[in-house]
């Protein structure tokens, strides 16, 4: 089986869309397929654009036997509306001229709908349309956009338009389920949930023995975007040490909220929450880095209301054996709850997550009990392999579809 895969997002890219697309190549090849990307420069979420792309509009590059085809992307930082929409522009108009280096396929992803759908039409060949996130339903819960807003109304259009192009729409979560059966009009029988996964061969649940005279180590690893709330950790770490708790935060990653996170730790001047922008180049080092941690924590911001997504982060905290302080409502709190593999604090709540942390140190058998169950959820349910087996079973249902016509 030929499939094509489509991503704006693809490593050394950062984030969920980034690891959502890796994981799934890595589970298609794994299952026997011969998988081809259409992906940009790597440009997320910093918009460096390394010297060996620039000055050229397309780059062929060959991953073990994965062909792929790097199309021409601005240096422009992933922040705001405006910035945000003119990369998601030009990456459906320069991904088209990756054409001629295709090949024959069988199928599509569209990690991209406009290129997806396109390279769809003109191979006469399914697609599948790849839902990370409800970008439009997140726009008014982070205050980017007025809820009632022309631009939404004309923007819920067009995402309806090409709903209805995909021969099968495959969200990452649950949650989404309902907003696209409905708002979109997408038929249910046409949805597949195909959650992002894990590496678990990367991330590896190896032994953490913390010695009394070191801190008690909580990381969050990933983008600092707008979806993130830093200041409850600020908050909770603050009451920490005020009770003499030997805790420190660590916040690495990189993103338009960096230097406003950086200002704020000066501003507060606190000792036991710490910083980092090191750029790491793997996914085996971010392993490394979280796996050096006592606990691992998601931070969402106050949606106003159950948030319908799961981040990928999620995944590999479970994979790595390690307790998971989730600040969030909805379905990544159902998730931890339901698989036992950590504490669910209410997002905002700073004496909550202080209290969850006290929690863990005061009950490390529970700890460890919790970094076992996410462990052992991981290898029994969301493995690159079980994800790209999914993606495969779909593609041959869809392919057989077709050829009955």
């Amino acid at each position: 089986m030929k499939i094509l895969l489509i991503s704006q997002y693809f490593p050394p890219d950062l984030g969920g869309v980034a690891t959502r697309t890796n994981n799934l190549v890595k589970g298609l090849v794994a299952n026997g397929c011969h998988v081809t990307v259409i992906t940009g420069f790597p440009h997320y979420p910093h918009g460096n654009i390394p010297k060996e792309y620039r000055r050229i509009p397309i780059k062929v590059e060959w991953i073990g036997k994965t062909k792929v085809i790097r199309s021409f992307m601005p240096p422009l930082t992933s922040e705001g509306l405006i910035k945000r929409l003119l990369l998601i522009g030009f990456f459906a108009v320069s991904s088209l001229f990756a054409l001629p280096w295709i090949g024959k396929i069988d199928t599509v992803w569209g990690g991209s709908w406009v290129p997806g759908v396109f390279y769809s039409k003109v191979k006469r060949v399914p697609v599948v349309l790849d839902v990370c996130d409800l970008t439009l339903e997140d726009l008014p819960m982070l205050k980017m956009v007025d809820e009632n807003s022309l631009l939404l109304k004309i923007a819920a259009i067009i995402y309806r338009f090409f709903y209805s192009k995909g021969n099968a729409v495959a969200p990452i979560s649950p949650g989404y389920v309902n907003t696209i059966n409905r708002k979109y009009r997408v038929n249910e029988s046409k949805i597949d949930v195909i959650q992002v996964g894990v590496d678990a061969a990367v991330f590896k649940a190896d032994a953490k023995n913390r010695l009394e005279s070191e801190p008690f180590k909580i990381i969050y690893a990933g983008v600092l975007g707008v979806g993130y709330d830093f200041e409850q950790i600020f908050e909770a770490a603050k009451i920490l040490d005020e009770k003499k708790l030997s805790v420190v935060f660590i916040i690495h990653g990189n993103g338009e909220c960096l230097d406003s996170i950086r200002n704020r730790l000066k501003e507060l001047n606190q000792t036991n929450v710490v910083l980092s922008d090191k750029l790491l180049g793997s996914r085996r080092e971010v392993a490394n880095l979280l796996g050096s941690a006592d606990a691992l924590i998601l931070p969402l911001k106050n949606y106003g209301g159950p948030y319908p997504g799961i981040p990928s982060k999620l995944y590999e905290y479970q994979a790595l054996g390690r307790p998971i302080i989730c600040c969030a409502e909805g379905e990544p709190a159902k998730y931890i709850s339901e698989s036992h593999s950590g504490l669910v604090v209410e997002p905002e709540n700073s004496k909550l997550l202080a209290e969850a942390v006290s929690y863990l140190i005061a009950n490390p058998k529970k700890s460890l009990e919790m970094g076992l169950n996410g462990r052992n959820y991981v290898e029994r349910e969301v493995t690159i392999t079980a994800i790209g087996q999914k993606a495969k079973a779909l593609f041959a249902q869809l392919m057989e579809e077709q050829n009955e016509k």
